[in-house]
């Protein structure tokens, strides 16, 4: 085992702290990663906090990675010192069962393994990116192309394949209605992602505090929900909805927006049950469905796609000693629009 310095919560209770944390050593189709950037998503506080349930600790998050090769087992043949590569919420699946060859990783029928607070294959619970150095299996590390900042990138490896492989699932297109829910990490991602696909896109956000940033972003309309005449004005309007924010949301408002076969599509996911009146589906053929990521195939997809069409996050670069208090910021949503960790710094 190599130790390296990370930051990790002690405890669900306790902010997290500066320590060290084992990576094993490389096996031949392993690689070894110097972590210039990590991103804190929304689902990082959820998981050290418990809000999904009871953790393993010390526990360090961060499943939004970039960063450059340091070192590569014998046998690997996708990746070389000194590549551009990300690693995002998967480091390894059985790779045999029938959503693994199909490309969907994220849905190993034995068990996918998380990059973080996840049983890995060795017996250890995985640890995160908010570290100084990672080691993954080769196909589980995506090539970050040249265009695209590795600091700007590595929240795509979380919030941009979350928004794009729902958008790219339900056939966004240049014929579609997008509306997205929530203007913040993943959201934003959402607005440019479903521009670029060529939908109409709309934005519904709780004020209209955000209205030039989603403008900007790409979207042609842009709604105050906390207004009930949005509901009303745009009841029908939609084929697409989706749903990024990870609170509570009046579903039988939004399906409402839905037309005839329409979908709304959940990727926040709120720690509370959300209860739906069904007939809210049967009245108009609706979907109400959820997404979980993308495999990795389709990862690498999203990184072309995004530096082909100039997508990248809109980000805070923020030294390792200031992670707690970027926490409390997300939860006030007062960052536009995802932090990320300078790699730099944890040794500070």
């Amino acid at each position: 085992m190599t130790r390296v310095t990370a930051y990790a919560a002690p405890s669900e209770a306790a902010p997290l702290e500066k320590t060290t944390i084992e990576r094993r050593e490389l096996g031949p189709h392993d690689v070894r990663i110097d972590i210039a950037f990590a991103g804190i998503c929304h689902s990082d506080i959820h998981t050290v906090r418990g809000d999904w349930g009871p953790q393993s600790y010390p526990l360090a998050p961060g499943h939004e990675i970039a960063g450059t090769v340091a070192e590569v087992g014998s046998e690997v043949t996708k990746h070389a010192v000194g590549d551009r590569v990300g690693v995002g919420c998967l480091v390894n699946s059985c790779g045999e069962c029938r959503n693994c060859l199909r490309g969907d990783e994220q849905f190993c029928s034995n068990g996918a393994v998380f990059t973080y607070g996840s049983p890995d294959r060795d017996g250890t619970v995985t640890q995160g990116g908010y570290s100084e150095q990672v080691v993954v299996t080769e196909s589980f590390v995506v090539r970050i192309p040249d265009a695209l900042p590795l600091d700007a990138a590595a929240p795509l490896l979380c919030a941009g394949i979350t928004t794009y492989s729902p958008l790219r699932h339900w056939n966004v297109g240049p014929d579609s209605r997008v509306a997205v829910v929530g203007l913040g990490g993943l959201g934003h991602m959402g607005v440019q992602i479903a521009h670029a696909l060529g939908a109409e896109v709309t934005v519904l956000s709780q004020t209209l505090s955000k209205k030039d940033d989603g403008l900007r972003l790409g979207a042609d309309n842009y709604y105050a929900t906390s207004d009930r005449e949005t509901f009303r004005t745009l009841r029908s309007s939609f084929d697409v909805i989706l749903n990024t924010v990870s609170a509570p949301v009046d579903l039988r408002a939004y399906l409402s927006l839905l037309d005839v076969g329409g979908s709304m599509v959940c990727v926040g996911a709120p720690a509370e049950p959300l209860p739906v009146n069904v007939s809210s589906l049967i009245g108009g053929r609706r979907s109400l469905a959820g997404s979980n990521i993308g495999g990795i195939a389709e990862t690498q997809e999203m990184l072309d796609f995004c530096a082909e069409h100039g997508i990248a996050a809109e980000i805070e670069v923020i030294p390792a000693s200031q992670i707690n208090e970027a926490y409390e910021r997300v939860l006030a949503s007062d960052v536009r629009y995802r932090f990320v960790i300078d790699g730099s710094t944890f040794a500070d």
